[in-house]
């Protein structure tokens, strides 16, 4: 078996450990510390975020969504697979070496998507482009951290608590979408999304987006303003 090799190391702003991004064959791995954030085989779950939440949204002209995490590009791609020609993309990703490694080492997993005229690559932290952007976006997806519970960085329950979902409510248009993904379901996460005036639809889609049996099964929820 071809053994993983170690490319690259990055801080996360604000986090407790780092990341690391490894590679064995074609295959591309985010880890931090023990657990794997993301891997390139795996992209089902994250084209779900993207599908789901445009059919929230399906026949607005100029849509405007916003993407928390670049990730490995899968909810860009299946996003622009779907948008309309009109339609305007802001990823904003924390951590800059993630941007690096996809422009770099991993540039054949992204292929296009950072070049696409319709995508705007922004460096920050997502909470940025939510607090005080009232009726800004159409769609709002968080795939950061690990889902509600935070994991890489404390600072990311903010974004999950019941401030940042009101939040989150005001900075969407009327009708618009909060789509969040997590790796496993979270009950109250579920009931602080409603407290905070959505109405929430939950979603258990397959990561590797293959068929009905078994494998791993991560968490969408489905929030409208």
């Amino acid at each position: 078996m071809i053994p993983w090799k170690v490319l690259d190391t990055a801080k996360v702003p604000g986090g407790r450990d780092e990341l690391r991004l490894k590679q064995r064959g074609t295959e591309f791995s985010i880890m931090l510390g023990a657990n794997e954030l993301m891997n390139s085989r795996l992209s089902g779950s994250e084209e779900a975020l993207a599908k789901l939440s445009w059919e929230k949204i399906i026949g607005r002209k100029a849509p405007k969504m916003l993407i928390g995490g670049l990730g490995m590009g899968f909810t860009l791609r299946a996003a622009l697979a779907q948008l309309p020609q009109d339609a305007q993309i802001t990823v904003a990703e924390l951590v800059p070496a993630v941007v690096a490694w996809a422009r770099g080492p991993m540039a054949d997993v992204y292929g296009d998507c950072l070049s696409d005229p319709h995508v705007t690559i922004r460096e920050g932290d997502v909470a940025d482009f939510i607090n005080g952007h009232a009726k800004a976006w159409d769609a709002i997806l968080l795939d950061v951290d690990n889902g509600p519970e935070a994991l890489t960085r404390d600072e990311n329950d903010q974004i999950y608590a019941s401030r940042g979902l009101r939040a989150a409510k005001a900075a969407l248009t009327p009708g618009g979408v909060l789509a969040v993904w997590s790796s496993a379901p979270d009950p109250k996460f579920t009931r602080r999304l409603q407290g905070s005036g959505f109405t929430v639809e939950e979603a258990r889609v397959k990561a590797n987006g293959r068929g009905k049996g078994s494998g791993a099964r991560h968490m969408i929820w489905l929030a409208t303003a």
